[in-house]
Parts: structure tokens; sequence; C-alpha cells
């Protein structure tokens, strides 16, 4: 007999199981909605790639290629470290990365690169701690390098 904590444990598993099939079941096949991949009218066509040729979009046109054009700097992005992730200097090694993914620090203005969203997230938990961490081992990372 199952344990009344595993039973507790099985029960809202199961419910949303339910739930989600029941809402693709609910769902008609054959209609493109909202979250279709692309969406094509009563001839057929793919309106989606219409209207973006109607609008002068290419994959192979970098310069009309959607929004994150807008949401990617212009240039190489350079941080303190040497573009060297703040969480593994604090660990003693030296991860780098592209700077995709970066921090500007609100007192002193420079920017700090990461090489993983979770790296960010964990170095907003204490950014001082981490970055005290992070210069302690920076001289020591660049010996190593240099060897």
């Amino acid at each position: 007999m199952a344990s009344r904590s595993h039973c507790a444990t099985l029960l809202p598993a199961a419910t949303l199981a339910a739930a989600v099939s029941m809402s693709v079941a609910a769902a008609p096949a054959d209609t493109a909605g909202p979250h279709a991949a692309t969406a094509v009218d009563a001839n057929g066509a793919d309106t989606f790639r219409a209207a973006a040729l109607a609008h002068g979009a290419t994959a192979l046109d970098p310069d009309h290629a959607g929004i994150w054009k807008a949401a990617t700097p212009p240039g190489d992005m350079h941080g303190e470290f040497a573009n060297a992730d703040p969480i593994g200097l604090a660990a003693g090694v030296s991860i780098t990365s592209d700077c995709s993914i970066n921090w500007v620090d609100p007192d002193s203005r420079k920017r700090y690169c990461f090489s993983s969203a979770t790296s960010l997230v964990v170095f907003l938990e204490a950014p001082q701690a981490y970055l005290s961490r992070a210069r302690q081992n920076w001289e020591h990372v660049l010996g190593e390098a240099a060897r």
C-alpha cells in the first residue's frame, strides 16, 4: 500500500496530466491557431513568410531579420577580467564568455560578462561577495594561464 505522502505527490501530477491531455484533445488539429508554427490562409499560402517578404525580410538579410537586431549590440562587448565569468573566477577557474550575457555594476559602472544566464542569476544573489572573491583569484588564474 502506498504511503499518504506518496499519494499526495501523485494526485497533483495525475490531475495535471489529465488536464493537459483534455486540452490537447479539445484543440482541433486542422486549424492554425495563434501558436501554430506558420499561418496558412484559405488558399494554402504561408502568410507569415509572405508578410515577412513583403516587408523585405529574408533569412539571408541580417539587417532586416526581426527584433533581434535591436537586442544585439552593434559591436563586440568587453568586460572586466578579460570577459571571464566572475562565478568561475570566484571558484578559481577562468570560464571565458562572449559577453552576450552581462551585468553593469551600478556603483562602478564596470561591465561583467557571464557564460550563462544561470551564472548571472547566481551572481546577482551576492554580487559584491562574488566580485571580491573573483578579484582575489584573478591574479592567480592569470598566473596559471601564463604557465
